[in-house]
């Protein structure tokens, strides 16, 4: 398994030393993003949380097309709705021996013109940081003190730091200050359900 682990981190370097800088225009870019990838979370608890707080992340960006990315062997087809989100869980055969996604996986991604990246894994993954690096043109948003440069372009720190529910609650009310909407109420929603 170490071995495995030593030639993942080996690849993400290499992917890490090809990102090349892309000019970023903020606030704007987080505005009118048309299409959405969110990299989801390997823990029930936190994969039950992030489905919470589906309908804030529907009501901060409305039009645009959400897909969800589980981790490799996770099934969330028990957890998340099927109707109005696509579910993209990858196969084996999508693996690389290391674990990380296979070329051919990462240009299906692609295909989709993803503007911006979600992640909301509450542990480092080298299979979602393989498929942040793969979108430098990207918004890649994910929470502070976790993965960083080169892997986001804007990181959003809260004062929580074991507390899932309310990191979620505070990076999406901090996108919805940014784009000028008011998610208390859907937040309040969010809280109601649980």
């Amino acid at each position: 398994m170490w071995l495995k682990t030593i030639i993942a981190r080996f690849q993400l370097r290499r992917y890490q030393s090809q990102v090349k800088s892309v000019a970023r225009n903020f606030p704007a870019d987080l505005m009118k993003p048309r299409s959405i990838l969110i990299c989801l979370p390997a823990g029930l608890r936190e994969l039950t949380m992030v489905k919470s707080f589906l309908p804030t992340i529907n009501y901060l960006y409305k039009p645009a097309d959400i897909t969800l990315l589980a981790l490799p062997g996770i099934k969330v087809t028990d957890i998340y709705p099927r109707k109005g989100i696509q579910l993209l869980t990858p196969t084996v055969e999508q693996l690389s021996w290391s674990g990380l996604p296979k070329r051919s996986f990462l240009k299906s991604l692609q295909e989709n013109k993803f503007d911006m990246l979600l992640d909301m894994s509450m542990e480092p993954s080298d299979f979602i940081s393989a498929v942040l690096l793969s979108f430098p043109q990207a918004v890649r948003i994910g929470r502070g003190n976790h993965l960083g440069s080169p892997y986001y372009n804007f990181e959003i720190k809260t004062k929580y730091l074991r507390d899932e529910r309310n990191i979620y609650r505070s990076m999406l009310a901090t996108i919805g200050q940014i784009v000028n909407r008011n998610i208390d109420n859907a937040v309040a929603a969010d809280a109601n359900t649980q």
